[in-house]
């Protein structure tokens, strides 16, 4: 059943037992050896399918180039095998933090991999490369990596449900650090104690602000998560020494919550498995068919609907205005109403547009799909009748889909809008999406089959078939893999592939 595990700021005189404190309730969580149901079993392994996707989509580009540098240029820690890095072969290791490092930007260079959203914000697969690069190291095998991956996830999507940060300005990785940190006390059997302490330290050095996601996004926005797995890693390591942490590092009078987020008279409420209870809370994420912000994946399946239905769109001197009723969030973030004059500038980054629903609605419309690398290019960004029409596009917060993102009803809760196409006609058009075709709930939810189709359509161009192959019957095996074979989970570039890619030189 269900703990609601009831959150405030404590004056330092009122000495808040540490179990008392929700880093000690996440940590009996991860030192709990509850069994990993079936379909949460089969879920994990689609992710590690899906990272291991978007990760060989990335491979060459520069932030992923440079990442992947850092870390072959470290050597492999003495306490272990060390661990593999996305593209290079079998036998090329690092140590594990820089490992998670490298691959941590590889998953989400692209933006397009799994996601929840609740009262924040998340990518809950940011968990895999550190925990996988962890394994690899102590030489775990696939059923503790289950496990290990089951409380990241468990624990990520619990403060994802009750803490804001986004509210405050705070980048969402400040629940990912204590996630991985959760996840890897998992995997290695640790006890309570040292899982708490070393949540404690990764939520210290991972909170950071949101200029990252604002303006000009810069190339940091894929290393950001990355950065939070690597300092899990480091608090473990740290923890596991006998070294301690601040405490309470979420209720302390000068703690997270009373200087970061909602002041010292907030309260919370995080719901957390209780004790003997499975960690299903992968099951309550999805996916991305689309290479873009989560919150644009319904819009993108609404345009390439309106694409068919109406092909008068496309000429923008038919279109007076388009409006986009939507939720808080997306109006916020990557509407009109964070008021980014990036969002409307065709050059701008592609980790910019990446964030620009008008940019992107203007050219799902057109073009009647979208691409994960065709849809970012310069060339495509300044087609003139496609600015002509980005610029008509505008969102408006919408009091209804504000309510549906958060509902706890997964029945009625909602990502997308309702878009509303004045022409010069005088004419409307009006049409509504709840959610993205391939959600749990749309008209086209993602299967194994979906996942390993995503794979093969991204790994291709960069891996050889029987590759593909390999990796596909490790990671479907999961569960089942000796420390060996663990030690195998990556994907190797074809020949040539890494040496036509940037190799920037550094300090290290």
């Amino acid at each position: 059943m269900t703990v609601i595990h009831h959150l405030r700021v404590h004056r330092s005189d009122e000495n808040l037992a540490r179990e008392g404190q929700l880093a000690w309730h996440i940590a009996e969580i991860a030192a709990d050896p509850v069994a990993v149901d079936e379909d949460v079993v089969d879920m994990i392994i689609n992710r590690v399918i899906d990272n291991a996707a978007v990760a060989a989509a990335s491979l060459t580009r520069a932030p992923v180039s440079a990442a992947r540098q850092q870390a072959l240029d470290h050597a492999v820690s003495v306490g272990g095998s060390g661990a593999t890095v996305f593209g290079c072969a079998l036998d090329r290791r690092t140590s594990p933090e820089w490992a998670a490092w490298a691959n941590g930007v590889a998953v989400r260079e692209l933006d397009y991999h799994d996601t929840f959203l609740a009262a924040e914000y998340s990518h809950p697969g940011d968990n895999i490369p550190p925990i996988v690069a962890v394994a690899q190291h102590v030489g775990a095998d696939g059923a503790a990596l289950v496990r290990g991956l089951a409380t990241g996830y468990e624990i990520q999507i619990d403060l994802v449900r009750a803490i804001s940060l986004h509210k405050h300005k705070i980048d969402h990785v400040a629940h990912l650090g204590p996630s991985a940190a959760a996840g890897i006390g998992t995997l290695l059997g640790l006890d309570v104690e040292t899982i708490y302490q070393a949540v404690g330290q990764a939520l210290h050095t991972t909170t950071a602000t949101r200029q990252s996601r604002k303006g000009e996004i810069s190339t940091w926005k894929a290393h950001a998560p990355a950065f939070a797995g690597k300092m899990a890693i480091e608090a473990v390591d740290r923890a596991m020494r006998g070294e301690t942490s601040p405490s309470p590092i979420y209720e302390g009078e000068d703690g997270v919550i009373a200087w970061l987020l909602d002041g010292p008279d907030a309260t919370y409420e995080v719901p957390l498995p209780g004790a003997g209870e499975p960690k299903r809370g992968i099951l309550d994420s999805y996916t991305k068919e689309h290479s873009a912000e989560y919150q644009a994946q319904a819009w993108i399946d609404l345009a390439r609907k309106l694409h068919g239905e109406h092909p008068e769109l496309l000429d923008p001197a038919n279109v007076e205005a388009i409006v986009l009723h939507t939720s808080h969030h997306t109006h916020y973030v990557i509407g009109s109403g964070a008021n980014d004059p990036q969002k409307y500038d065709p050059t701008a980054s592609r980790e910019t547009l990446d964030h620009s629903i008008p940019y992107i609605f203007a050219v799902a419309l057109q073009d009647g799909g979208w691409h994960h690398v065709d849809s970012y290019t310069p060339e495509r960004a300044g087609r003139t009748d496609t600015i002509e029409l980005w610029h008509k596009i505008t969102t408006a917060e919408d009091p209804e889909w504000t309510r549906r993102y958060h509902s706890e009803d997964p029945n009625e809760k909602g990502f997308g809008g309702r878009v509303e196409i004045r022409l010069t006609n005088g004419e409307t058009i009006e049409d509504e999406i709840a959610v993205a075709d391939a959600h749990p709930l749309g008209a086209r939810p993602f299967a194994r089959e979906d996942y390993v189709r995503k794979f093969r359509l991204l790994a291709e161009p960069v891996l050889a078939a029987d590759e593909i192959e390999r990796f596909l019957d490790l990671a479907q095996r999961l569960p089942e893999l000796t420390a060996a074979e663990v030690q195998q989970l990556t994907i190797v570039a074809d020949f040539g592939v890494l040496a036509g890619a940037p190799a920037p030189k550094g300090l290290f």
